[in-house]
């Protein structure tokens, strides 16, 4: 991470996220100059399309934009965070959690890797909550019994 990301530190982000030239078949990226040349060429050397936003279009980002809203109103606001690898530790453990452990209304209530069928609850079933984030963000989870 750093905090005035240049074109070179970006174009080397690319290779060290895109090992042996495996990576996604999209980038989406708007017009900065942290953007350069150098990053289109690393993409399409690994095979990967670079998808530029419009100019002056601030809604062209929006769901990656609403996105980036969630991770800092739900993980970032109330973590403290003390350095690179403790930001990094905690942004997998939420994509983590938003990806199997929170069901997504646009999916019909399912969670994005394991597209269940959500669960119904039942009079007879306990709600435990599992602890993310070190108690931030509880989960509930069924289990079946009685309650005690």
């Amino acid at each position: 991470m750093t905090r005035s990301p240049t074109s070179l530190w970006t174009t080397q982000q690319l290779r060290n996220t895109t090992p042996f030239g495996t990576g996604p078949r999209f980038i989406i990226r708007d017009n900065d100059d942290k953007f350069g040349g150098d990053v289109d060429r690393v993409a399409k050397t690994c095979g990967i399309s670079v998808l530029r936003t419009p100019v002056r279009a601030p809604k062209a980002n929006a769901t990656w934009e609403r996105y980036l809203g969630s991770v800092r109103r739900k993980c970032l606001d109330h973590v403290t965070i003390l350095g690179n690898k403790h930001a990094l530790r905690v942004l997998r453990e939420h994509v983590a959690h938003f990806n199997s452990g929170r069901p997504h209304q646009g999916i019909d209530q399912r969670v994005p890797t394991g597209l269940a069928a959500p669960q119904k609850a039942h009079l007879n079933m306990d709600v435990v909550g599992l602890p993310i984030l070190s108690g931030l963000q509880p989960v509930g989870s069924m289990t079946r019994g009685r309650a005690k």
